[in-house]
C-alpha cells in the first residue's frame, strides 16, 4: 500500500508552511487587483490594447493562428491563453482581467520566495507585500494584457537562480519570454548573479534558443507593427533616473550583499538596456519592463526587515502617514478609466446613443476600429464604408481598406457619417486613405456634432444643410 503523505501523517507540517510570508502577498495581491477590477461604473472600460485581446481571443483557433503568421505574433501565447480563457468562461471583462489578476499574485509570492531565500522571512513578507502595493504593478493586475504574467515568470525563474534549478529555470524564463520576448532582457541581469555557476549557461542558451523561432517572426513584423514607439521621453529619463536613486539608497542600508547582487541588475538592467537601444531603435515602453520592479521589492524588503520592527519617532509617523494620502488617492485613480489612453467600450456607448439605421461609420485613423470591434453587436448594425476586408478576413488586427478614390466615393454617397477621432492635439495620419476621408467630409458635409470622449472625439457628419 502507498504510504500516505507527509502532510496527511503530520498535518502540523502543512500548518507551518502557512506562514504570512507565503501567504499575505500574494492575497494583498488578489485583493487589490479585484478592488474596482471593472474600472469604472456600468458596464466598465476597456482601453484599446485589451480590446484588441478580446476581439482577437475570440476568434477562431485557425484564424487566430493566421493573424500570428502576419501580426502580433509577440502577443500571441497570451492570446491562446485568453482564447482558452474565453472558451471555458466568455466572462466579459472579469474574464479578460482575471489572469492578470493571478499573474500579479504569483509575482508577489515569487517575489517574496526570492527574499526569504535571500535573507529570511520578515524581508519575505515585506518584499512582496511592497510589491502588490507598487501603483505600476496595481495597474497591470487590472490589465487584460501579458506584462503581470511575464512578471510572474521572472520572479520565480529568479528563484529558481538562487537553488540553481537550472532545467526548471530556462522553461519558466522562456514561458516569460513567449509570453513577451523582453522578458530576455532579465538574462543579461541575472547574469551577474549566476556567470558562474554550473549549469546557468547551458540554461540561458536554452532560453535564447527556444525564443529564436518567436524572435525571427516577430523581426520580420516589427516595421509594421511598431512605427508608433518612439524614443524614451524626459519623462521616462526621469522616472528611470529616480528608480536608480531609490535602488542606489535601499542598496547600501541593505546590508546583504548576495541579496544587493541579485536585485539591483534586476531592477536597473532591463529598463536600462531597453532604453539605450531605444535611442537607436524605438522600443522603450515602461510596461516591456514591468517585471524589473521585482527588484526593487526585493530590496524594499531587505532594507526593510529590521528597520520596520524598530519603534519609529513621531516626525516618522507623520512622513507614513502624509504619503499614505496621495499613495491611496492614486490607487482610487488607477481604478477609473481615465488611468488609460482610451476608452473603447465608451466610445461604443457615444455611437449607440447617435447612431441612426443607415449611418456610415468611419474611423480616423482606420486602426482606431478596434473601438467598436469589441462591441460587434453595435459594429455589426453600423455600415463601415471604408472597409474593404473585415478584421478575420484579412489575417490583420483592423482590417483592410478601400484605395482612396473608392473611400472618397464611399463617403459621398452616404447621407450621414459618423467619425470616429482622436483626440484634437493628436497629430493628422498622412496616408493617402486617410486624407481622402477628410476631404470627402470638407467637400461636401457639414459637422453637427462633436463629442469628446475619453481619448476619443465621436463626430456627426451630414450632406450640408441636413443636420437640423
Amino acid at each position: 500500500m502507498e504510504a500516505p503523505p507527509a502532510d496527511r501523517k503530520h498535518p502540523e507540517a502543512a500548518i507551518r508552511r502557512i506562514t504570512p510570508w507565503r501567504v499575505l502577498p500574494p492575497l494583498a495581491a488578489v485583493l487589490l487587483g479585484l478592488w474596482g477590477l471593472p474600472r469604472g461604473a456600468g458596464g466598465g472600460s476597456m482601453w484599446r490594447d485589451e480590446s484588441t485581446t478580446w476581439q482577437v481571443a475570440h476568434r477562431p483557433l485557425g484564424g487566430l493562428w493566421e493573424l500570428l503568421g502576419q501580426v502580433d505574433a509577440v502577443h500571441g501565447l497570451h492570446y491562446l491563453l485568453m482564447h482558452g480563457v474565453y472558451g471555458l468562461w466568455d466572462g466579459g471583462l472579469w474574464a479578460l482581467r482575471l489572469p492578470s489578476v493571478a499573474g500579479t499574485a504569483l509575482a508577489a509570492a515569487g517575489v517574496a520566495a526570492v527574499a526569504h531565500r535571500l535573507a529570511g522571512e520578515r524581508a519575505a513578507l515585506i518584499a512582496g507585500t511592497a510589491y502588490a502595493l507598487l501603483p505600476p504593478v496595481q495597474t497591470y493586475a487590472q490589465e487584460g494584457r501579458s506584462y503581470a504574467l511575464v512578471s510572474a515568470a521572472v520572479a520565480w525563474a529568479t528563484y529558481l537562480m538562487l537553488r540553481e534549478r537550472w532545467a526548471a529555470y530556462a522553461v519558466v524564463l522562456l514561458l516569460g519570454c513567449w509570453l513577451h520576448e523582453f522578458a530576455v532582457l532579465a538574462l543579461p541581469a541575472h547574469a551577474l548573479t549566476a556567470w558562474r555557476a554550473r549549469g546557468w549557461r547551458w540554461a540561458a542558451g536554452a532560453v535564447l534558443a527556444g525564443l529564436l523561432p518567436l524572435a525571427l517572426v516577430s523581426a520580420r513584423q516589427a516595421s509594421a507593427q511598431l512605427g508608433w514607439l518612439g524614443r524614451p521621453s524626459w519623462q521616462d529619463w526621469v522616472a528611470y533616473g529616480v528608480l536608480v536613486v531609490a535602488v542606489a539608497l535601499l542598496a547600501r542600508g541593505a546590508g546583504e550583499r548576495e541579496a544587493v547582487r541579485v536585485a539591483v541588475p534586476l531592477a536597473l538592467l532591463p529598463p536600462g538596456l531597453l532604453m539605450a537601444v531605444s535611442l537607436v531603435q524605438p522600443l522603450y515602453v515602461d510596461r516591456y519592463v514591468l517585471y524589473a520592479l521585482a527588484g526593487l521589492a526585493v530590496l524594499v524588503g531587505v532594507w526593510g526587515r529590521g528597520r520596520l520592527v524598530r519603534p519609529w519617532p513621531w516626525p516618522a509617523w507623520v512622513l507614513v502617514g502624509a504619503l499614505l494620502v496621495p499613495a491611496g488617492a492614486w490607487s482610487v485613480w488607477l481604478r477609473t478609466p481615465e488611468a488609460r489612453k482610451d476608452d473603447a467600450l465608451a466610445v461604443a456607448a457615444a455611437v449607440r446613443e447617435r447612431a441612426r439605421p443607415g449611418d456610415a461609420v468611419l474611423f480616423m485613423p482606420s486602426r482606431r476600429r478596434e473601438w467598436l470591434l469589441s462591441s460587434p453587436g453595435l459594429y455589426a448594425s453600423v455600415r463601415d464604408v471604408a472597409l474593404s476586408r473585415s478584421p478575420a478576413e484579412s489575417a490583420t488586427l483592423h482590417g483592410t481598406e478601400l484605395p482612396p478614390d473608392a473611400v472618397r466615393a464611399a463617403v459621398l454617397a452616404s447621407p450621414r457619417v459618423i467619425a470616429l477621432l482622436d483626440p484634437p492635439d493628436q497629430p493628422l495620419d498622412a496616408h493617402p486613405a486617410e486624407a481622402a476621408k477628410r476631404e470627402a467630409l470638407s467637400q461636401a458635409f457639414d459637422r453637427c456634432s462633436v463629442t469628446p470622449v475619453h481619448g476619443a472625439r465621436v463626430a456627426v457628419y451630414a450632406r450640408r444643410g441636413g443636420c437640423g
